[in-house]
């Protein structure tokens, strides 16, 4: 039994890219879920929602459960967040982007990090944490003292371990969402049975922080699925903020949507688009 997940954001409508991932994950799953991430209040959009489910409907794609949606989850995210608190393993983080632009362009400063740690070993003050805005950063110095560099299975068999340089401290709660794309991921696949995580190969950097985490907080491993991105026929790729040609609108052009999802699921692009492989 495998089970399989589509998480959309809905902050517009979806698009071939979109399509292109449920197909290969229906294709690819006994079990397919519908999950809904709208942490992002400033992006996310009731009728994007509804958008999703009439796109998934009219490309024949079943979901077998009804949808996971994360803004339902604030409490087990939290619940997450404490146990790495409680372990040592994650501190609070007050810097700016700003701040971390300029720490990262200073002379002293580690240009190759994406972080360069200012906020981490400084001593708890529970009065400046209540008053001033702050996310919370994965220590990883001290996660993988502990428990050693993750490895993970892609679906095609092979094996990887990650580095030091693959993670880093990665912010686990931001300012303004009460978790991280990696903490709600890790926490939300496992209390879904998620076994294949299937996902574009832009994500496959995510894999060794959310590696790190489920091992962390205790969690199942699954397979991983990275496949290709769908670009446009010029290199480019698709994006919401693009203005990528929708599902909506294809549809509305007279598109077969089962037709497409079913060769979508065998790797046949529409023309004037080509797999980021190519």
């Amino acid at each position: 039994m495998t089970t399989a997940r589509f998480a959309p954001s809905p902050s517009g409508r979806l698009h071939l890219g979109h399509a292109f991932s449920a197909a290969i994950g229906r294709a690819a799953a006994t079990t397919f879920l519908l999950r809904i991430e709208d942490l992002d209040p400033g992006r996310c959009r009731p009728e994007f929602v509804a958008g999703i489910t009439e796109d998934l409907d009219w490309l024949g794609i079943a979901i077998d459960a009804a949808p996971l949606v994360q803004s339902q989850r604030v409490a087990d995210y939290q619940a997450a967040l404490d146990r790495l608190r409680e372990q040592g393993l994650a501190y609070p983080c007050f810097c700016t982007r700003a701040d971390i632009a300029a720490s990262l362009t200073a002379p002293h400063g580690d240009a190759g990090s994406t972080y360069p740690g200012t906020c981490r070993g400084l001593a708890d003050d529970p009065e400046r944490r209540a008053s001033t805005p702050h996310s919370w950063r994965l220590d990883s110095a001290a996660a993988l003292a502990r428990y050693g560099l993750p490895t993970w299975t892609e679906h095609d068999g092979r094996h990887f371990t990650a580095t030091a340089a693959d993670i880093g401290d990665a912010i686990l709660a931001r300012k303004d969402a009460p978790a991280s794309y990696h903490l709600a991921c890790v926490v939300d696949d496992a209390a879904s049975g998620v076994t294949l995580v299937v996902r574009g190969e832009d994500l496959r950097a995510s894999t060794p922080v959310q590696r790190l985490l489920q091992r962390l907080l205790d969690l199942p491993e699954p397979t991983y699925l990275h496949h290709p991105l769908v670009l446009h026929a010029d290199g480019r790729r698709l994006a919401k903020r693009d203005l990528a040609p929708t599902l909506e609108a294809m549809r509305a052009s007279g598109v077969d949507g089962r037709a497409l999802s079913a060769d979508l699921a065998n790797g046949r692009l529409p023309l004037g688009f080509r797999p980021s492989n190519d």
